[in-house]
């Protein structure tokens, strides 16, 4: 596996399972109906920030069905100004793909990138309480709970459920 920038060509490939994912309103803050462009300007965030792509690198680069994009992540300050030396991420993970160390790899990808960048910290704002294969593998890579807002998400089967803010020092 191979994580590299974005590139304009990778957008038709994250496109699709970042729309099943938003659509499915389990995970994700976003509007269930957002269109492409939101969803693009959403995702691909400018500098200082950046989006990356989790790539199978065994596979064929001409694969223009998406199959070598595994997953996708995006990491830019947490917040403006005094706040800006908190960074955060997001990250997706084709459901086509998971069970296969995308999301740990891509998480201790923004920790590097972060570090790299000199903030000295990552914060989580928004995880879902039940997205429990997420929290524990925040938890595995040193996030801990700072608390839990209380029915934040409307989950789709679960109704109202806390949302997570996880934190780690860097």
């Amino acid at each position: 596996m191979l994580i590299r920038r974005v590139t304009a060509d990778d957008w038709s490939a994250i496109w699709p399972f970042l729309h099943r994912i938003v659509a499915a309103g389990e995970t994700y803050t976003y509007d269930r109906d957002v269109s492409e462009e939101q969803a693009r300007r959403l995702w691909l965030v400018p500098p200082p920030g950046q989006t990356v792509v989790a790539v199978d690198d065994n596979a064929d680069d001409n694969d223009d069905d998406g199959r070598n994009v595994l997953g996708t992540a995006k990491m830019y300050p947490n917040q403006g100004g005094p706040g800006a030396h908190v960074a955060s991420a997001s990250f997706m993970v084709d459901p086509r793909h998971t069970g296969r160390g995308v999301g740990r790899a891509l998480g201790g990808h923004t920790l590097d990138w972060a570090r790299a960048e000199g903030y000295r910290a990552m914060q989580f704002n928004a995880v879902v309480e039940t997205n429990v294969g997420a929290v524990a593998l925040w938890r595995s890579l040193g996030f801990e709970v700072l608390a839990t807002v209380p029915e934040a998400f409307n989950h789709p089967q679960h109704g109202y459920v806390g949302l997570h803010i996880m934190h780690r020092r860097l």
